[in-house]
């Protein structure tokens, strides 16, 4: 699989060249491109010792017992004879949640070789990390991992010059009509293709939708096999049945009773753990009366986003071929694409360094339902985000929110150009990326 440049290796290689850095453990859902990206860091070191812990079962045993960093890199060098040589070997535990003492041997890699590079990296690390009380907090760096954003995805499509024109853009300055046309072409096939580093790579090979989404239905499937791991916690059939209500929810509030569940608290579990693995995203009411966000949150109010867009069509079986040869958005958003991709875009851009929460805003009254699909803060104000699937439509709610919260401006993802009137920008459905560098100044 070819390897496409990711946000991630600026912030891999800065850590590299930093005098003062702590190993790091990368977190993401399985498949969203951790060991490639730690491989093409690799390419910058003159050594290089990758261990599957899934796979290398008789190495667990180096880390049974005292946890000297010393003495498993001897006996690492030993038996994979390549040299541990701080500043030039790059050390990478990989699916280290099947090892749990190699995670807690991590703490003591940094008081003891804090010049050694090393990277740990695994999918449902979050249950590893319930099982250990004293984790190394404030000696250990975490970096999260998504799929491709859109901008990741036209880099691999060999479109950086389109990057740059976007960049350049803002309410105040539109984009040229063909130009626009040619972003809102690639964003439909964003949302068809998703982000799974394989399914872009595949499709950027072969430019074969029927060979991209093959890739899809196996990853499917691999999650569905690894279901089978949270057993202990809840039965693997009832995360299926949740997983693929999510996906049937996305882009409204999500309810278990529609899962047709007994045990409710069992489907609630159930949830909790997709989103400690990365598979869903919450997206989380706020009240919206002052910052933090947080601060009025409403966990009984909730939206659940799946993670990646390619997914959701397969999940919801959605005819693929009628999107593709659709020219009307209302096809295209099909499950509430536009509203999915700019939540999970909203993340994507984000800092690495700590997870980011996604809120939003809903006010249920008889008279006047209002709904504001996204909050944002920049520069410690509140901006509300409303997500339109086409270029027309009513911002009823987003006026209602902000004369009711008194802001002074609003956000509009469309189909549209950039552009502006009233209190409101307007910013394509496609520079959710633009939105976060200069919405707010």
């Amino acid at each position: 699989m070819n390897y496409f440049k990711r946000q991630i290796d600026d912030e891999l290689l800065k850590w590299k060249n930093s005098p003062k850095r702590k190993p790091i453990l990368l977190r993401g859902a399985r498949q969203v491109g951790k060991t490639q990206s730690v491989r093409h860091l690799a390419e910058q070191f003159e050594y290089f010792i990758e261990i599957n812990f899934e796979e290398s079962k008789s190495i667990h045993a180096l880390f049974e017992g005292d946890l000297f960093p010393r003495e498993i890199c001897e006996n690492l060098t030993a038996i994979y004879g390549v040299p541990i040589i701080p500043g030039k070997t790059l050390l990478f535990f990989d699916e280290i949640q099947s090892c749990i003492p190699a995670i807690q041997s991590l703490r003591f890699f940094y008081e003891k070789m804090p010049e050694l590079h090393l990277i740990a990296a695994g999918s449902l690390l979050e249950f590893a990390l319930s099982e250990i009380p004293t984790f190394g907090f404030g000696r250990i760096s975490s970096l999260f991992l998504y799929p491709f954003s859109f901008n990741e995805f036209l880099t691999a499509m060999g479109e950086d010059k389109l990057i740059e024109i976007k960049r350049k853009a803002s309410p105040a300055k539109s984009l040229t009509p063909p130009v626009h046309q040619k972003l809102l072409r690639y964003l439909k096939k964003f949302l068809i293709i998703g982000g799974m580093p394989e399914a872009v790579s595949t499709y950027v090979e072969t430019r074969d939708l029927n060979s991209m989404h093959k890739i899809l239905d196996d990853l499917i499937g691999a999650y569905n096999d690894d279901f089978a791991k949270y057993k202990k916690r809840v039965p693997s059939v009832r995360l299926r049945e949740i997983f693929e209500l999510v996906a049937r929810q996305t882009g409204s509030k999500f309810v278990y009773a529609k899962a047709k569940i007994n045990n409710i608290n069992q489907a609630k579990e159930a949830l909790q753990l997709l989103i400690e693995a990365g598979l869903v995203i919450p997206v989380v009411h706020s009240a919206a009366n002052g910052l933090p966000l947080g601060a009025e949150s409403n966990l009984k109010k909730r939206k659940i986003l799946l993670i990646d867009t390619g997914l959701l069509l397969k999940l919801l079986d959605l005819n693929i071929g009628e999107i593709i040869l659709s020219d009307d958005f209302k096809v295209i958003n099909r499950g509430n694409l536009a509203e999915m991709f700019v939540g999970l875009e909203l993340i994507k851009y984000r800092s690495p360094y700590k997870r980011t929460n996604l809120y939003y805003w809903h006010r249920e009254a008889k008279s006047s339902n209002a709904e504001v699909d996204y909050l944002i803060v920049k520069n410690n104000k509140i901006l509300p985000i409303e997500v339109k699937s086409g270029t027309k439509g009513s911002m009823q709610s987003l006026f209602i929110f902000l004369n009711e919260k008194r802001i002074s401006k609003g956000i509009r993802l469309s189909l549209e150009n950039f552009s502006s009137y009233d209190k409101v920008d307007v910013y394509p459905l496609y520079a959710v990326d633009r939105l976060l560098e200069i919405a707010g100044r």
